[in-house]
């Protein structure tokens, strides 16, 4: 008995050493944002009472019953002073759930919150669900859009990877009780969908991710654009490309808006994932555009190429060579807590401001989808320099 007890409270003295851990703004920067030495949240942080059974009688070594994958792909909101984050948690079964994660500053001590997330399910219920986008709109409800994976009911015999993916969709007002809400009917598989918070036009306005199958984007040109009359039965009947793939760039073979966009002076301000091929495999890097403040769906800006990509151990992970983020959040002062994924395998923060990001959309070069054009941008930089002296 006294080895067990030793054992579990040198457990815990570990674990909450890691919670309370101060996190180091890294020392390299851009000048556009500044990310920080350490994950916000690893598997690691899952809490002890999920994962060890704490009688000694039915778990004489102390084993973990129930192991914790990866934390990813969260969704983020300001809440009650807190910042919170709904957590994708991965179980070694592979099933993902959502879990709440809350921070007294956003940047570290990030701790769960006693209870996983209890989502209801449908008629025809979700194998897995994951990447959820949080949106607290305008009128009164906080919304989770997130994806509903389910087997494909048309596979051939024996196939069991092919997949049919939805939008799933609840609501709060407390982020304690959710509200299931009918999947968002549309013509194509949607894998990322995004609640726009203000009405548009009287409608609830979504961002979309149209896709010939589970994995490949196929046919869709893009990010897209929808409006919708009713929530509580959100069908898309019509659907424009606002932000579009294009041959030998960062989005080529797929791109997804992340969290809604941030509506500042100069218009709505929008972070996205681009996905492009190469020898070691889909490689997910993340990018800003501008859209109209009036119009939310007529792009403005858009700087050429990444805005982030993974370094260092981020390339490393599950699923390597990925940054994916579903979450920001904006403090009244206007900083940016910036909150991304790497390698489909933990959380970080990168923090800037909206002043330098409005900066760097707005200034950076476009994409001129050619070397030649590449060539052109530095040159007028490097003559501009020189101008200076």
């Amino acid at each position: 008995m006294a080895t067990f007890k030793q054992a579990l409270e040198n457990l815990k003295a570990k674990h909450e050493e890691l919670l309370s851990r101060k996190n180091i703004k890294s020392e390299s920067g851009n000048g556009i944002y500044d990310r920080y030495e350490y994950p916000v949240l690893t598997a690691a942080h899952a809490p002890l009472h999920w994962r060890y059974d704490f009688n000694p009688e039915t778990n004489p070594f102390l084993m973990e019953r129930i192991g914790v994958n990866a934390t990813l792909n969260s969704g983020a909101i300001k809440w009650k002073g807190k910042y919170l984050l709904v957590v994708r948690v991965e179980g070694n079964d592979r099933k993902s759930f959502f879990a709440i994660a809350e921070s007294p500053n956003g940047i570290d001590n990030f701790r769960f919150w006693d209870e996983p997330v209890t989502i209801p399910e449908t008629e025809n219920p979700d194998t897995n669900v994951y990447d959820m986008r949080l949106t607290a709109h305008e009128d009164g409800w906080v919304y989770g859009i997130f994806c509903s994976e389910r087997k494909d009911p048309n596979a051939p015999a024996g196939d069991l990877s092919a997949a049919v993916a939805a939008a799933g969709i609840v609501r709060t007002k407390d982020l304690l009780n959710w509200e299931r809400l009918p999947d968002l009917k549309t013509r194509s598989q949607q894998r990322n969908v995004v609640l726009h918070n203000e009405f548009v036009n009287g409608k609830y306005a979504l961002y979309t991710r149209p896709q010939d199958g589970f994995i490949d984007a196929g046919s869709g040109g893009g990010i897209g654009w929808a409006l919708v009359d009713d929530i509580t039965n959100a069908e898309v009947k019509d659907e424009k490309i606002i932000n579009h793939r294009y041959y030998h760039t960062i989005k080529e073979v797929k791109n997804g808006e992340g969290p809604h966009p941030i509506k500042t002076e100069k218009g709505w301000l929008h972070l996205a994932h681009g996905v492009r091929n190469c020898a070691a495999g889909l490689r997910y890097v993340l990018y800003l555009y501008l859209t109209d403040l009036q119009d939310p769906s007529k792009l403005i800006a858009e700087p050429a190429g990444h805005f982030m990509a993974p370094q260092d151990d981020e390339r490393v992970g599950d699923v390597s060579n990925v940054l994916f983020s579903n979450g920001w959040i904006v403090d009244e002062d206007g900083k940016v807590f910036i909150y991304y994924a790497s390698s489909d395998t933990r959380m970080h923060v990168a923090t800037s401001t909206i002043d330098k990001l409005l900066d760097y959309v707005l200034h950076t070069p476009a994409d001129g989808y050619r070397s030649a054009t590449s060539v052109e941008s530095i040159k007028a930089l490097i003559a501009k320099n020189k101008e200076i002296g």
